[in-house]
């Protein structure tokens, strides 16, 4: 459970300083300071996120990917 909150305190610190970010972002950035996360780990945090009305899932131009911001 600790390791979940540190994910979502570190997702959230990443989109308050970059803004809105893809999932492979997210990822590349939490591996580059340390968290040993995979994509799919980092897609179901986003998801709890959501659901907690956190952080909202939007499109951009056309490209089908999923980019996330805070609420």
């Amino acid at each position: 459970m600790g390791v979940t909150i540190n994910l979502e305190n570190e997702i959230t610190n990443l989109l308050r300083a970059h803004g809105s970010l893809g999932v492979a972002f997210l990822t590349r950035f939490l591996n580059e300071k340390g968290f040993d996360c995979t994509r799919q780990k980092v897609e179901r945090t986003l998801r709890k996120m959501i659901q907690q009305k956190k952080v909202e899932a939007f499109y951009t131009n056309g490209n089908r990917r999923k980019q996330y911001r805070l609420r």
